[in-house]
C-alpha cells in the first residue's frame, strides 16, 4: 500500500530532531499542486510471500523509508504475552484447576444451607494469575534512533493488556513515558513521546539514568516481582563503576533483568565495550530485537526464562 520510492538508510552527520524521528512523516503538498486533480493509480496491494519473508528477517537499521513504515505497522500486530504468577487473591476454581485448589469451607456451608443441610457440591478456590509488573527502559541515543520509534510502537501495542507497566526513555537523562503509554492509540503515544523526550539522538548515560530512577521512581518496582526490560546496544558513555552499582540495586529489586540488544544481529557479536560488559554480567539474559522474526520469538523466550532458574 506504500509508494515504491524509497531511500537507503545512511548515517548522517546531522541527526534528526525527536519530532522528526518519532512523528509519522507527512508529505507536504505545494500550493500549486493542490489544484491538480488526483491521478488514479491502480496497483496490487497484496504483498508477496517473498517480500514478507524478506521483511521478516530484514534489520530495522537497513530498511528504506517506505519499508520502515510498513514494518512498523507489522510490528504492532505481534503479541507479547507477559508471564504471570499466582497472586494472593483467590477466585472460584473451574473443573480444570480443581486438583490443586483448596476447599472453600464458607462456600460449602452456604450451599448446604440452601439445600437443607445436604452437601451437593464442594466449591474450591484457587489463586488468580496476575501478569508481572513491567518496567521498560528504552535507549533513545544516536546509535538507537532507527530502533527507538519502532520498538516503542511494538511495546505499546504488544503490552496493551498487561497489568502494571512503567516505561522510561533514557539517553543523557531519564524521561518518564508512562503517561504517553496510557494513550490508547499508538500514533498518539508516539506524538506524546516526541514532546516528552528532549535528548533524542544524543549520548547514552545508563548509570546516571538508573540513579535518577532509584532516587525519584523507586516505588515503580513492585516487591521484587517486576520484570525489567533494558532495550539498548550497550554503548554507554558513563562510568562503568557507577553503572555496576546501579545495576546491582536494580537486580535486588526486580525479578528478572533482561537485556534486549539489537547488536545481536551480528553473528560474532561480543559485549566488549565497557558499559556493555557490565550490563552483560548483571542481565539474566540477552535477547535480539533487530527484526520482526526476533520480536516474534521474544514472547517464547520470555516464557522460557521465567520457567528456568536463570
Amino acid at each position: 500500500m506504500l509508494p515504491s520510492a524509497e531511500g537507503k538508510a545512511e548515517p548522517s552527520k546531522r541527526r534528526p530532531r525527536v519530532r522528526e524521528a518519532l512523528t509519522a512523516p507527512r508529505n507536504a503538498a505545494k500550493p500549486a499542486e493542490l489544484a491538480k486533480p488526483d491521478r488514479e493509480v491502480e496497483f496490487d496491494a497484496a504483498m508477496t510471500s517473498s517480500d514478507r519473508q524478506r521483511l521478516q528477517h530484514a534489520d530495522f537499521n537497513a530498511l528504506g523509508a517506505s519499508e520502515y513504515r510498513l514494518v512498523e505497522r507489522l510490528a504492532r500486530d505481534i503479541a507479547l504475552p507477559i508471564p504471570s504468577l499466582p497472586s494472593r487473591r483467590l477466585r472460584a476454581a473451574g473443573e480444570a484447576g480443581r486438583q490443586h485448589a483448596r476447599m472453600h469451607w464458607p462456600g460449602v456451608l452456604h450451599e448446604a444451607a440452601r439445600t437443607g443441610g445436604e452437601i451437593l457440591r464442594l466449591p474450591r478456590l484457587t489463586r488468580r494469575a496476575q501478569p508481572l509488573p513491567l518496567l521498560v527502559l528504552v535507549d533513545v541515543s544516536g546509535s538507537m534512533e532507527r530502533y527507538a520509534r519502532l520498538l516503542l510502537a511494538f511495546l505499546h501495542a504488544a503490552t496493551r493488556r498487561a497489568g502494571r507497566r512503567d516505561v522510561f526513555a533514557f539517553g543523557t537523562g531519564l524521561t518518564d513515558l508512562t503517561p504517553a503509554f496510557r494513550l490508547a492509540d499508538t500514533d498518539a503515544m508516539l506524538g506524546a513521546a516526541s514532546v516528552a523526550i528532549d535528548d533524542f539522538a544524543g549520548g547514552t548515560r545508563l548509570g546516571a539514568s538508573l540513579a535518577e530512577l532509584r532516587r525519584a521512581h523507586a516505588r515503580r518496582l513492585t516487591g521484587r516481582r517486576t520484570l525489567v526490560l533494558v532495550i539498548s546496544d550497550g554503548l554507554d558513555t558513563g562510568e562503568p563503576a557507577a553503572l555496576e552499582q546501579e545495576l546491582l540495586w536494580l537486580k535486588r529489586h526486580s525479578r528478572r533483568l533482561l537485556w534486549l540488544n539489537p547488536l545481536l544481529r551480528f553473528a560474532g557479536y561480543a559485549p566488549l565495550a565497557r558499559g556493555a560488559g557490565v550490563l552483560h554480567r548483571h542481565a539474566d539474559a540477552m535477547l535480539a530485537v533487530h527484526n520482526l522474526n526476533a520480536l516474534e520469538e521474544l514472547a517464547a523466550s520470555l516464557a522460557a526464562l521465567m520457567r528456568s532458574g536463570r
